[in-house]
């Protein structure tokens, strides 16, 4: 008799001092949205009370920053918790993203991702939105860089991107590939022959009808091939899938965001007998703009603000669900974007289409606080306190680790992973962050260092090379849409522009022997530490290539047999689809 009480009590303490258990999480991520946009960043005039909830009820990051000021980079260091140098998914050229779908670049198969460490956890996974790390390698049926190839047991979105090109009437992303590819072709090639004609008449020279015609050929060709481009690129781009099979294509913008977040809604619903992980990725607020009748028009801020407040109604579905089935105590969610809202997107009216980046200086495709540092906000009732304000460097790397570690996954010992693990400084039982230095990335080419020194609350930012802002006095690379990475477009700096951002966030005031007496050994020590991050990059091949970018018939996906027609519609707008 007297075994049972201890037998009780052994089990008892037993379980009060086992661990908590593994929480579903739900990761959300807008795409192109600024650091400026949230109310709980301080915008006014954008209305985003559930992403503001967020905030209230969890830890709002002020210095969250994006491994990659550009999407694709982002995205792979977000999913793999590694630089994306690493894995070869930054570009040496001036192109930084795919925009093919039947491009055979991709996240390589030998990468480990979140999803499928959590999944080898026996959790449910599904990705639901835009994807944009690849598809194929070899064939259009091989799937070597899709979703469901990565660790996701469900996938519904884009394998590529929202984009201009894909929403008629909203213009164009290749504005500059025309201009180079066709329209100056064309008019070298109409003054020749319009020289040459001249020339004939006159009989100055003899020119043979043949070479008349071989130009008239050439011209007729290009012609041919840009008409080709326009007439085909949005069907073969700019389609939907459900796992392996294309649901709409082209893409309809009609309720897209209510159909992505009624997807995501029921993945959760059917969810509940094990542990999940959404990662719910948004089209919004890239350009194209779109929103639905119920909040187009209603912004302050045009299609831009419209877009950004139906992204928040869909981030409100989501906490509705998991309140209305109790899982919001278990369940913990992050709110981030890919990168700096885009501040060059004006389309064909003039109309401004991109976000804010709060207080700091240029945008997307830049290395300046406004194209890195991003909103990151997490909410775990009970487990991190709320209305927590946490100013320490954070990188959206140090995703993985994070959620590796909730679900009970040890890391990868075979690679470096550069993430650090967020939940003692999320807990309080850590006050800064374990990133001593953070390594920012313009495409391949080492941009800045950023360093943390122990026992200090400066924060040293150094750049070695800055972008050419144009026109100048602008804050962005207006001329080119967006900015580049080497050439003529950069400024090189030696010594490194050096900043102290914990007192110039803005980066107004660079710093000089005169200003900083410890100047040179400071950016000793970054270059030391720059050097030996350097010499821990493997050589691998690059996914970002010009021949991985290009596209590939052989790759091409189409819901029709038949030539290029690639048009069908089998989305469900008023039942879901039985699965």
């Amino acid at each position: 008799m007297r075994v049972l009480p201890l037998l009780l009590l052994f089990l008892w303490e037993a379980q009060s001092h086992s661990a908590p258990p593994r929480p579903n999480i739900v990761l959300v991520m807008a795409d192109d949205l600024g650091i400026g946009d949230p109310g709980c960043y301080g915008n006014r005039t954008l209305r985003t009370p559930n992403i503001d909830r967020l905030a209230k009820e969890g830890a709002k990051l002020t210095q969250h920053l994006a491994a990659s000021p550009l999407c694709t980079p982002s995205r792979a260091a977000f999913m793999t918790g590694r630089y994306p140098v690493r894995s070869g998914m930054a570009s040496w050229y001036r192109a930084g993203v795919f925009v093919f779908t039947a491009a055979s670049g991709g996240l390589p198969p030998s990468e480990i991702t979140f999803a499928r460490l959590l999944k080898n956890q026996g959790y449910s996974t599904a990705l639901i939105g835009k994807w944009h790390l690849g598809m194929n390698c070899y064939n259009k049926t091989d799937f070597c860089h899709h979703p469901l190839h990565h660790g996701f047991d469900y996938f519904y979105g884009l394998t590529m991107t929202n984009l201009r090109d894909c929403k008629p009437g909203e213009g164009t992303v290749f504005t500059m590939a025309f201009k180079k590819l066709v329209f100056i072709p064309l008019q070298i090639l109409g003054i020749t022959v319009l020289t040459l004609a001249v020339l004939n008449c006159l009989g100055l020279l003899r020119v043979p009808h043949t070479v008349f015609f071989c130009l008239l050929v050439l011209a007729g060709i290009i012609l041919v091939v840009f008409l080709c481009f326009l007439h085909y690129f949005r069907p073969l781009n700019c389609f939907l899938m459900r796992n392996y099979e294309i649901t709409q294509q082209p893409m309809s913008y009609d309720n897209l965001t209510q159909r992505l977040t009624s997807e995501a809604v029921h993945f959760i619903r059917r969810s509940t007998e094990r542990p999940f992980m959404l990662f719910l990725s948004y089209l919004h607020v890239h350009t194209a703009h779109f929103s639905n009748r119920d909040f187009a028009g209603k912004s302050r801020h045009g299609k831009y603000g419209d877009a950004a407040e139906e992204m928040d109604w869909s981030v409100g579905q989501i906490l509705n669900v998991l309140e209305e089935l109790r899982l919001a105590d278990n369940t913990l969610v992050y709110f981030t974007s890919d990168h700096g809202a885009h501040v060059e997107e004006v389309n064909i009216k003039g109309e401004v289409h991109g976000g804010s980046n709060g207080i700091y200086k240029g945008g997307k495709a830049n290395n300046w606080e406004g194209g890195i540092r991003v909103p990151g906000v997490l909410r775990w009732p009970g487990v991190i306190r709320a209305g927590q304000v946490i100013h320490a460097p954070t990188s959206n790397m140090d995703i993985f680790p994070t959620v590796a570690k909730l679900a009970g996954s040890p890391l990868p010992e075979d690679r470096i992973i550069d993430g650090r693990d967020l939940m003692p400084l999320l807990q309080g039982k850590s006050q800064r962050s374990d990133h001593e230095f953070l390594f920012h990335y313009c495409n391949a080419y080492l941009n800045a260092v950023r360093w943390h020194p122990p026992n200090s609350t400066a924060i040293w930012k150094a750049f070695f090379f800055t972008p050419k802002f144009t026109p100048e006095g602008a804050n962005g690379c207006f001329s080119t849409h967006v900015c580049f990475c080497f050439g003529k477009f950069v400024t090189h700096h030696d010594p490194p522009l050096l900043f102290d951002i914990s007192k110039d966030p803005r980066e107004r005031n660079p710093l000089t022997p005169a200003t900083e007496p410890r100047f040179h050994e400071i950016l000793k020590v970054m270059q030391a530490a720059a050097d030996e991050h350097t010499r821990s990059l493997p050589e691998v091949p690059n996914q970002l290539s010009l021949g991985n970018q290009l596209w590939k018939p052989w790759l091409q996906l189409c819901c029709h047999s038949s030539g290029l027609s690639c048009q069908c519609d089998r989305e469900k707008y008023d039942a879901r689809v039985s699965r």
